[in-house]
């Protein structure tokens, strides 16, 4: 029996399938594809963020798969849905459908309110990193974003103080409101946000004003790790796939 692709994209912290707890039982249904970014490797050492090679993972994952089928659904969370975004303008047809959990897509949003506070309480400390520790930006990342939000701190995946290789991977992210992104025209698009921070309901907004669908599920930057979030993504898949056999048939 064919199964449908999906490919999952990680944000920060977790990669693999260790980002995606709750959907790993998706696997029963689907030809599940749980990737790892650029500069992500359990043995390798961290790299600096290079967008282009992220999306090329993506589309990578995309290609044919060995049967004569190509293209899927495409699952990120955070910085993930930078990637997914750019290879879905690159390639739209192989792009059944996107879900973006909590888009770190702020290159969209430079404009508004949230998006420029959130630039503006940042950019100090990115233009610092090449003189801080590890350990230093990595302290400063998580007071600076995280202070009012105790619960969202832990969702981050912070490391504890024997994981160094963590707090480099994060100093070597490039910021996201650098992401040379472009909306992505007619593919299916499900935003899901944990209604926490005015920062990703506000991208939420802008990607629902050009024709995403909105949810909000429990659990702050990872709602996708809630009962109601794991079911909003299965059934916005479900129900695209659906529809689009329909069409085919």
């Amino acid at each position: 029996m064919f199964k449908q692709r999906v490919v999952f994209v990680h944000g920060a912290g977790s990669f693999g399938a260790a980002a995606w707890p709750k959907q790993h039982g998706m696997a029963l249904d689907y030809d599940a594809l749980f990737l790892r970014r650029h500069g992500y490797d359990p043995v390798a050492e961290p790299l600096e963020t290079d967008f282009a090679a992220d999306a090329a993972i993506v589309l990578c994952a995309l290609a044919d798969d060995g049967r004569g089928e190509t293209g899927g659904h495409v699952v990120a969370h955070s910085q993930g849905a930078i990637a997914a975004m750019m290879a879905a303008v690159d390639r739209p047809e192989l792009v059944h459908s996107l879900t973006l959990v909590e888009p770190a897509c702020l290159s969209l949003t430079a404009d508004q309110p949230a998006t420029a506070a959130h630039r503006a309480l940042m950019q100090p400390l990115f233009d610092v990193r090449q003189q801080l520790s590890d350990e230093d930006f990595h302290r400063e990342f998580v007071r600076r974003v995280f202070a009012a939000h105790t619960p969202a701190q832990a969702a981050l995946g912070a490391p504890g103080p024997e994981d160094q290789r963590e707090a480099r991977r994060l100093r070597l992210q490039a910021p996201a409101w650098d992401a040379p992104l472009q909306i992505v025209p007619g593919v299916p698009t499900l935003v899901l946000t944990g209604g926490w921070e005015p920062l990703y309901e506000e991208i939420a907004g802008y990607l629902r004003e050009t024709g995403a669908l909105h949810r909000i599920a429990p659990g702050g930057h990872r709602p996708h790790d809630s009962a109601e979030g794991n079911r909003l993504i299965r059934g916005f898949i479900a129900d695209v796939g659906r529809q689009q056999h329909a069409q085919a048939s």
